[in-house]
């Protein structure tokens, strides 16, 4: 992997950009802990969590998760446990070393990347409420704010109308003050505008392949035209004599 496939790592990009996210602290993985992660199964992981090697883990973890109040998100280097029933419950958060490292083994997703190599740290930062409406995706072309989607799919946001230029222009500023920090200028950037609009990014992926281009639909465009902003439409209203036969 080289230095540019690196940076797409949390404990690679954080130092950079640690000004614009949540604190995250970090726990680095000794190699039996990543070969446990890479061996749990559904059927394993309860056991795995009572071995001496995750005890260890557990207590290096519980120095950490001391520190942040309240509930902690614990994710590793390229993925969160967001495949897990924990997740879709209680959005992932969780309290103590236990229950956090008990979530990261039962994620498939995170068992599939410690397989390829992929898992050096457990990662922890506190815990946020994430409006859907407020999260976007950044497209950032050589340097340059591109495109900008919204990030959750699953309606259209009447909310957004009012602000969607405003978000548009905060995004574009952000983009231009910490471009000189990316060490890739080609990428695709997952940001969470506050309440009080300030951009916090919640993760950074490399460019076109698995990435999805959500509300850009494809990544065979011309990205040095800027799209703008780019929001689910409203519903459509039909109207006049509308007739349905079964």
């Amino acid at each position: 992997m080289n230095d540019s496939e690196r940076f797409f790592r949390v404990p690679v990009w954080y130092p950079d950009l640690a000004p614009y996210t949540w604190e995250t602290k970090f726990v680095k993985l000794p190699a039996e802990a990543v070969q446990m992660f890479a061996s749990a199964t559904p059927e394993n992981c309860k056991e795995l969590l009572y071995n001496d090697v995750s005890k260890r883990l557990m207590a290096d973890m519980s120095e950490l998760l001391s520190d942040i109040p309240g509930n902690a998100f614990v994710f590793v280097d390229t993925c969160a446990p967001t495949d897990t029933e924990r997740y879709a419950s209680k959005g992932g958060a969780v309290y103590s070393a236990r229950s956090a490292l008990s979530n990261l083994l039962q994620s498939r997703k995170v068992v599939e990347a410690a397989r390829r190599g992929e898992v050096e740290y457990i990662c922890m930062r506190p815990f946020r409420n994430i409006t859907k409406a407020r999260e976007f995706r950044l497209f950032i072309h050589d340097g340059k704010l591109s495109a900008m989607s919204q990030y959750h799919l699953i309606r259209h946001f009447r909310r957004l109308e009012g602000v969607k230029d405003n978000y548009w222009k905060k995004a574009v500023k952000f983009v231009d003050k910490i471009s000189w920090r990316l060490a890739v200028k080609t990428l695709v950037m997952d940001i969470y505008i506050t309440s009080d609009r300030d951009i916090f990014i919640v993760d950074i992926n490399p460019w076109g392949g698995d990435t999805d281009p959500l509300m850009l639909m494809t990544w065979e465009r011309d990205w040095t035209e800027t799209a703008g902003i780019k929001l689910m439409a409203p519903p459509t209203a039909l109207t006049g004599d509308v007739k349905v036969s079964f």
